[in-house]
């Protein structure tokens, strides 16, 4: 029976669990370190979450913009009669709504802090 790597990895997490709330009873130092990689741990995960929310907000207000400057081109199109209004309309609800996704995930990041 051969196991993927995800089960060993799985298996070897498990007794290093074991071994390590074990020992960590009868340690100060070991218990009080483990103490602090767990706070330590916690800390970059909030950091690099509300990062992970600032970056998508980024991306999104980026695309926003990309979005606006598409309607300033198919608005100038449709005044000078050469297409329909539907692409500017499409241009104006795709600017729109990656807007309101890249403000919504900075107020998430602010919610956050």
């Amino acid at each position: 029976m051969s196991l993927s790597r995800v089960q060993k990895l799985g298996i070897a997490a498990r007794v290093a669990g074991r071994l390590s709330s074990r020992y960590a009873g009868q340690n100060r130092w070991l218990r009080a370190g483990l103490r602090g990689l767990k706070v330590t741990a916690a800390s970059f995960r909030r950091v690099l979450g509300i990062l992970w929310l600032e970056v998508t907000g980024f991306v999104f207000l980026t695309l926003a913009a990309i979005g606006g400057l598409a309607f300033t081109r198919e608005y100038a199109k449709f005044e000078a009669g050469k297409a329909g209004s539907g692409r500017a309309l499409l241009a104006v609800c795709f600017t729109l709504v990656f807007a309101w996704f890249g403000v919504t995930s900075f107020w998430r990041a602010r919610r956050r802090d």
